[in-house]
């Protein structure tokens, strides 16, 4: 089969291989990949700037269809209609897999960089890490439910947000789209996001597109000064940051309200942030931060999309066969895509 192989450590050597079917454990099940996610994670893997162990098959959001089971595997039919957790190889023994975060495990080698993932026609995963999407949802959209899911858990499940709340989001790529959606989903009155000039012809479009309240060009109009506007002077009571540009991370401090919450969800690939630590202690800012996903986040994202509660159609914005991969790559790197999904 055709699959997308990051080959060996540095810069590139990313190329399309024929590798052999996966074989399964008896406590596995052979899945049928129908669509697969580009993350930014496979970009950091592509430019050598992320853990990985080559050759590894890249891609870890996707959707499919089961076609073969375990002998031990039970509750699974072939033709179930899947996405799946990325928290292969956790021990299950360490302090905080027994705590019941097997996502931040330090032994957990996910698909796409610690063992092969999804850009490929098959790939076998544990039924534990499973979930079915209902016969209504796509497969492109169902591609979209594991880098919602992080949303959800950071905003939903983690409790970082009251209803009627005003929210700031910061940085309005993919999962800031998202994050802004998933807050309104979980009662915020009025959400507001955030961007730079280059956003302003994909990204903070769609935003406007999905209907969120208040979209802002930070080169045209300051987002302190509005957020102050608009809440009587208090300050947001919940900034979720996304976009992992240390001066918008600094000025998370700015905008929140006294008691308020930050939400940390971007990384800033190492760059140094220079916060207003004086600042926050001042104003008893509580701030969250994240990584991954939760069981219980799954299902409700999943529930979040085929209600249309969160509409992930319009961040679906490119859509090509594993052949034009190097396409996809370079829509995304361009900020001329903002999710890109392969079809193997």
């Amino acid at each position: 089969m055709l699959a997308l192989v990051k080959t060996q450590k540095g810069e590139g050597f990313i190329e399309l291989r024929d590798v052999p079917e996966p074989q399964i454990a008896e406590d596995e099940v052979l899945i049928e990949v129908k669509a697969a996610g580009i993350c930014g994670t496979d970009i950091h893997v592509k430019h050598d700037t992320f853990p990985y162990w080559p050759p590894v098959i890249l891609g870890h959001e996707f959707s499919g269809e089961i076609v073969q089971l375990g002998a031990k595997v039970a509750d699974w039919s072939v033709g179930d209609r899947v996405v799946g957790e990325p928290h292969t190889l956790h021990c299950g023994q360490c302090y905080l897999c027994r705590r019941g975060h097997i996502q931040n495990c330090p032994h957990k080698r996910s698909p796409g960089w610690g063992i092969d993932g999804a850009f490929t026609r098959y790939i076998k995963y544990p039924p534990k890490l499973l979930h079915r999407i209902p016969e209504g949802m796509t497969f492109d959209r169902a591609a979209l439910v594991e880098p919602t899911a992080n949303t959800v858990t950071d905003i939903i499940e983690r409790g970082t947000i009251d209803v009627g709340d005003f929210v700031v989001v910061m940085g309005p790529g993919p999962i800031g789209l998202l994050a802004a959606q998933t807050a309104r989903a979980a009662g915020a009155a009025r959400v507001m996001i955030v961007g730079a000039p280059a956003d302003e012809d994909l990204r903070l479009a769609t935003a406007r597109k999905l209907g969120i309240d208040h979209v802002v060009n930070f080169a045209e109009q300051d987002p302190v000064k509005l957020c102050q506007e608009l809440t009587d002077g208090r300050g947001a009571d919940l900034v979720i940051e996304c976009s992992g540009a240390p001066p918008a991370v600094a000025q998370s401090v700015d905008l929140v309200r006294k008691w308020g919450k930050i939400c940390a969800i971007g990384l800033t690939g190492k760059r140094p942030v220079q916060l207003d630590w004086d600042a926050a202690m001042t104003k008893v800012i509580t701030l969250y931060f994240n990584m991954s996903t939760e069981y219980a986040s799954w299902d409700k994202t999943i529930g979040l999309i085929a209600d249309g509660k969160i509409n992930v159609d319009p961040i679906l914005t490119h859509k090509l066969p594993l052949a034009d991969w190097e396409k996809a790559f370079e829509a995304i790197e361009s900020m001329e895509a903002l999710k890109a999904v392969l079809v193997p």
